[in-house]
């Protein structure tokens, strides 16, 4: 950065964008081809030129963070802001879903015989699987906070031991709503309630894969001796959207499992 007179990064040209959206965009598609002609070759494609990209995309960010120095604490204080407003998006994201459950819920019409659960539908026991889940992401938040202050201490064994620890809570939490989907005996198909139900858990859901791929990426950089006690913002991010999922599991707790019970 000696040729630079100011702090700021200006960004390199990157082909990943692009790619990105090429990958978001055959996965549309590939989605579509699937669910019509049971063709999976756009769906698979998509994924391979998904992982690629992020793998890439990781890689050079990594690069000019870790090594190149071009993370400084302007650089650092604009990621900060923009974690902050993608996190403040996803709010809205699910606030969406929240506002269709309520309205749904708090006024039935004829067609759902006028209560909630509507006639026909048999709601999960919101104290078996789904009180199990929110005792799992709990201590996960637990569990990432924990690494959190490991970093910042320079602890690098309890950091790694926590920070694995998240993760397979993490994986747990994803393999028991998989089970508890399974064995759901209500649809997608089966009006506002089950609509309502599976759009909500289900991008949660995803953001808790997401929120797992976040924290193993974390997890290698953590072993790989890329943060420090005052340079570890990839971690705090991660953190922070982990602790994200965990508050908008317990209001879809307390909204859909057990008041839409």
């Amino acid at each position: 950065m000696a040729h630079q007179a100011h702090a700021y990064h200006m960004v390199d040209p990157s082909p990943w964008p692009l790619t990105g959206a090429v990958a978001a965009l055959l996965l549309t598609l590939g989605l579509v081809m699937w669910f019509h002609f049971n063709s999976m070759v756009i769906l698979m494609t998509g994924l391979i030129v998904l992982m690629l990209t992020m793998l890439q995309w990781w890689r050079d960010i990594v690069r000019e963070g870790t090594f190149q120095g071009h993370h400084t604490l302007p650089v650092q204080k604009g990621l900060r802001y923009g974690m902050v407003l993608f996190i403040t998006s996803e709010v809205f994201f699910f606030l969406g879903f929240f506002w269709a459950f309520y309205r749904a819920s708090l006024a039935p019409t004829v067609e759902l015989g006028e209560c909630w659960p509507p006639t026909g539908v048999l709601p999960l026991d919101p104290f078996e699987v789904p009180l199990l889940n929110t005792a799992v992401l709990l201590a996960s938040g637990v569990t990432v906070t924990w690494a959190h202050h490991s970093i910042m201490a320079g602890d690098r064994k309890g950091a790694t031991h926590s920070l694995t620890l998240t993760i397979m809570l993490g994986l747990y939490f994803t393999a028991l709503q998989a089970m508890e989907y399974y064995e759901t005996p209500f649809s997608i198909s089966d009006g506002i309630y089950g609509s309502t139900f599976f759009v909500a858990t289900g991008f949660h859901g995803l953001h808790v894969i997401i929120g797992s791929t976040f924290l193993i990426a974390c997890l290698s950089r953590q072993i790989m001796y890329h943060f420090t006690s005052q340079h570890h913002f990839g971690f705090e991010a991660a953190a922070w959207y982990w602790h994200f999922v965990d508050v908008v599991w317990l209001f879809l707790y307390v909204s859909i499992y057990w008041w839409g019970s």
